[in-house]
């Protein structure tokens, strides 16, 4: 994905679920989700810009959606010197009139490595074009933000009932009503 880290690999991963679905028929490519954290929380939310086709919901945690404005080491060997085209082509902030399909963004209020800004840049898009979308700030996190942190039973219940909504078109279990004072999965 030299200079388009808005492909990330998506062809390549489109045609392996096709190739499994073509051998499983159980394997179903119509309700594909994806998500990802970091530069994979970009990547998640690319999928349903750049190739709403085939994913229909994705969970974005802590991305880096603009590479000109994150630590520009990192960007640069993936994206090059100086910045031109490809950095506005591959933005998720650029590229957010495209959402089509169901997104839930969640950002650690105090993340030190990807900053907070980078995903309220794209929710002012998506606000600006007038698209749906889900938003999750944690308070007081870091960039794991609600994945392998204090708070990772509440993101993965989030995620695990964003998806089933979106996905699978069920309503997901109350698990505020559960009685337990703990958040524990059941599934």
């Amino acid at each position: 994905a030299w200079k388009n880290l808005g492909d990330a690999g998506f062809p390549d991963r489109i045609l392996w679920h096709k190739a499994v679905a073509a051998k499983y028929s159980w394997y179903d490519i119509s309700r594909v989700g994806i998500y990802g954290g970091s530069a994979g929380g970009q990547n998640s939310l690319g999928g349903l810009l750049f190739h709403p086709e085939f994913y229909k919901a994705a969970v974005s945690y802590a991305g880096c959606h603009d590479n000109r404005m994150d630590k520009i080491w990192w960007n640069e060997q993936w994206m090059g010197w100086p910045i031109g085209p490809q950095y506005s082509e591959s933005s998720n902030v650029d590229n957010a009139y495209r959402l089509q399909g169901d997104l839930l963004l969640i950002v650690g209020e105090m993340d030190t490595n990807v900053d907070p800004s980078s995903t309220m840049q794209v929710v002012h898009q998506l606000m600006r074009h007038n698209k749906n979308f889900d938003l999750l700030v944690v308070p007081g996190a870091n960039h794991p933000a609600a994945r392998g942190d204090q708070y990772a039973a509440y993101g993965d219940h989030k995620r695990y009932d964003f998806f089933v909504l979106h996905l699978l078109g069920v309503i997901p279990p109350p698990w505020s009503q559960t009685g337990d004072s703990e958040m524990t999965s059941t599934r």
